[in-house]
């Protein structure tokens, strides 16, 4: 026959189980609510570094529904792709302060720009960009435009750009603005001068 005491030992032990397995998964369902989600933690790109430079962004205005060019100092480095990384950066630093006209979520950034055959650019943004945008045919075409913008007037030979949500090709920035094909910069330009 098993003694008493081992018994209760048992019982106590296997109770105590129990109640360590019920509080590690509440710590992790605190842990949870507390930690944002890994997706909307962005890694931290390192500051550009070379000589700063006068340049002209092309930053929307929502209520007059038009692009006005505003010129700004930046540190932009030697190699073409990394100069029109920077400084579609600048631009959305632009639009993630408190009070913007053009208003983006502080999660968007820009992945990558590849600068491929002469005079088209694909520009890679990421999810949240894409995600978070207010969705709106004027707010998002503002938006695009704006990019193509700066990026025709502060490198030189750009004549058509594609955009891309993590490195996919999606149809819509936020569910009106078209993303499914190239944009023609001077077209665009002509567009705008209507």
């Amino acid at each position: 026959m098993i003694p008493r005491s081992l018994i209760i030992a048992v019982a106590l032990l296997l109770a105590v189980v129990v109640a360590m397995g019920v509080y590690l998964r509440r710590v992790q369902r605190q842990a949870g609510a507390v930690l944002p989600p890994a997706a909307s933690v962005l890694p931290v790109p390192p500051p550009a570094s070379g000589p700063t430079e006068t340049v002209v962004l092309y930053v929307a205005d929502d209520a007059m529904g038009i692009l006005r060019a505003r010129s700004a100092k930046i540190p932009l480095p030697g190699g073409r792709q990394q100069r029109a990384e920077e400084l579609l950066r600048a631009l959305l630093r632009i639009y993630q302060q408190p009070g913007a006209a053009h208003p983006l979520p502080p999660a968007s950034d820009i992945r990558s720009i590849y600068l491929i055959d002469p005079g088209a650019a694909v520009v890679d943004v990421n999810a949240a960009f894409a995600d978070q945008h207010r969705s709106g045919i004027l707010s998002e075409q503002l938006t695009i435009n704006s990019l193509l913008e700066t990026l025709a007037a502060n490198v030189p030979g750009i004549q058509r750009v594609s955009i891309l949500v993590e490195g996919k090709r999606r149809d819509t920035l936020a569910g009106h603005a078209d993303l499914s094909d190239w944009f023609d910069v001077a077209e665009m330009r002509q567009a705008g001068r209507q």
